[in-house]
Order: C-alpha cells, then sequence, then structure tokens
C-alpha cells in the first residue's frame, strides 16, 4: 500500500499499443498498433475492409489459394486394354468433357484418327468432377444436433404419437420395347436422351431405310472401307473402328446389334453434323 503523503501525478508514458490511421477510400478506420516487444504471439491479421465492405483476403491468404493441392495437380493414366474406346473410357472414368476431352489430351498419343487406339496406349486423364458440397445451413443443423441430443437426455421424455403405417411403393414397371425397327429405334431414343445425344425418330427411320433396307445385319463389302477391311455394318453401316469410337455405354459391344448400332451411329453424326436429322445422303 503507497505511504500517506503528497501524490504525484505519475508520468504519461507512451502506450506500446496505438492508434494509426488507414485510408480505405475516403473513410479513416482506426486500427491498433502492437508493440514489436510484446511476450506474446502476434495475432493473425485480420482482413482489410475494402471501400464497398468486402472482406479481402491477406497475401498469405491469396498465395495459399493459388497453390495447388498435390491431388489435383498429380496427373491420372489409364492403360488402354481390348475392346476400349475414347467413349467408353471417358464415361466409365468420368472424364470431364467427354471422349472429346480425352482425345485432345491424348491426341499426341492417340494420333490423328481417334477411332483408333490400341491395347498398351497410356491416356492422361482429367480428374473426376468435384463433389458437391453441402449447404452451410446443413452443417449448422449437424453441429447443433449435440445440444438438441443433450437437451433431450434432461428433458422429460414425451409420449411419442402413433405413426401411421408408410404406404407401399408400388413398383414401377420396366419398360419395354418390340423386337422390330420400331422398338429398336424406341429403345435407342431413351438411351440418346439420358445421354443428351440430339436426334429424332423420322430422321433415324429415314437413314436407316437408305443405308440398309431396315436389315440389322446388312453388310457392305464393295465400298472403299470394305477395300481396307473394315467394312460398313448394321442398320446405319457403320465401321467398326467408328462403332467403338463412338460406343454408348449401357449397349452391347456386337456392332450388329441394332439398338447399340442406332445409338453409336448417332453420337457419331451428332458429333459430325450436329444430328442424324442433319444428314440425308452417305455419311
Amino acid at each position: 500500500m503507497p505511504a500517506h503523503g503528497k501524490h504525484r501525478r505519475p508520468k504519461r508514458r507512451p502506450l506500446t499499443r496505438g492508434l494509426a490511421l488507414a485510408s480505405t477510400g475516403g473513410a479513416a478506420l482506426a486500427l491498433p498498433l502492437v508493440g514489436t516487444a510484446t511476450a506474446h504471439a502476434a495475432p493473425t491479421s485480420a482482413p482489410a475492409v475494402s471501400p464497398v465492405g468486402k472482406t479481402v483476403l491477406s497475401a498469405p491468404a491469396k498465395i495459399a489459394e493459388s497453390i495447388p493441392t498435390a491431388q489435383n495437380s498429380a496427373a491420372k493414366t489409364y492403360t488402354v486394354t481390348r475392346g476400349d474406346s475414347l467413349s467408353v473410357i471417358a464415361h466409365e472414368q468420368r472424364v470431364q468433357g467427354g471422349w472429346q476431352a480425352l482425345y485432345r489430351a491424348n491426341r499426341a498419343t492417340v494420333g490423328d484418327n481417334p477411332s483408333l487406339i490400341h491395347p498398351g496406349l497410356e491416356l492422361t486423364l482429367h480428374g473426376k468432377a468435384a463433389a458437391p458440397k453441402k449447404p452451410k445451413s446443413q452443417a449448422r443443423t449437424t453441429s447443433t444436433d449435440r445440444a438438441d441430443r443433450s437437451q433431450q437426455r434432461t428433458a422429460p421424455a414425451k409420449a411419442a404419437p402413433a405413426k401411421a403405417a408408410p404406404a407401399k411403393a408400388t413398383p414401377v414397371a420396366a419398360k419395354s420395347y418390340t423386337n422390330d425397327l420400331d422398338g429398336w429405334i424406341r429403345e435407342s431414343l431413351d438411351i440418346m436422351q439420358k445421354y443428351g445425344i440430339p436426334g429424332t425418330y423420322e430422321g433415324i427411320q429415314r437413314n436407316i431405310m437408305r443405308e440398309s433396307s431396315g436389315n440389322p445385319l446388312a453388310i457392305n463389302n464393295w465400298d472403299s472401307n470394305a477395300a481396307k477391311g473394315t467394312p460398313s455394318k448394321g442398320l446405319l453401316q457403320v465401321i467398326e473402328p467408328t462403332f467403338l469410337a463412338y460406343h454408348v455405354p449401357g449397349t452391347s459391344m456386337d456392332l450388329y446389334d441394332p439398338v447399340a448400332n442406332i445409338t453409336a451411329a448417332c453420337n457419331y453424326a451428332a458429333d459430325r453434323y450436329g444430328s442424324i436429322d442433319n444428314v440425308n445422303g452417305p455419311y
């Protein structure tokens, strides 16, 4: 305790913490100046406030954001096996941009013809699409569940209201198709819709009648493709390299299969002409 007597007014000493004014485009912010002689670790600097009130990341945060993670930067490869096609690989490996993006990334390896890939080739794959983030509201609900459960343990139990028995869902009958030209076209159209391949019933039927007269086993053994050893086959007269490159997952790998033949041909026509509807002659 201090002794009684006259009290002197202690001298004012400069604080190690002061205030500095920082300009933010016309407005002044009072920012604390922390002395360098403090014994505690310096606090993490808060993000600066821009003139329009938006939060600006500090330089270290921007640098951290710009550095790709090892997982994203690591290239993924795939070794081609017998029966593979760029379309099949792109679908099974979930390549963004489909077989076209896969071909562009590996054109130096594949060559000028995307229809011809050989077992043993190593292809570079793009990364898979990122899983969608959960909304913040869901995260907040999850974080508060613990508090809710702790309250439920202490609160008196309430009688649960009687619940009505859930109604049984009626099973949806699988869609059936007739085993003829009409059924093959309609099944192909349903598959094409699933994969976003354009085309209409009239456009498909018109080209089938011109190419094969509706014969799924039709084969051309006299044109230039046949001379090269790859004759045109099936309803839409597709050569095997084109069928493998544009084969649609979920259909047969048999070139003579009507649905597989139609769907692959429409996929090829969409890539080259925009739609099978735009094809009015040999393609």
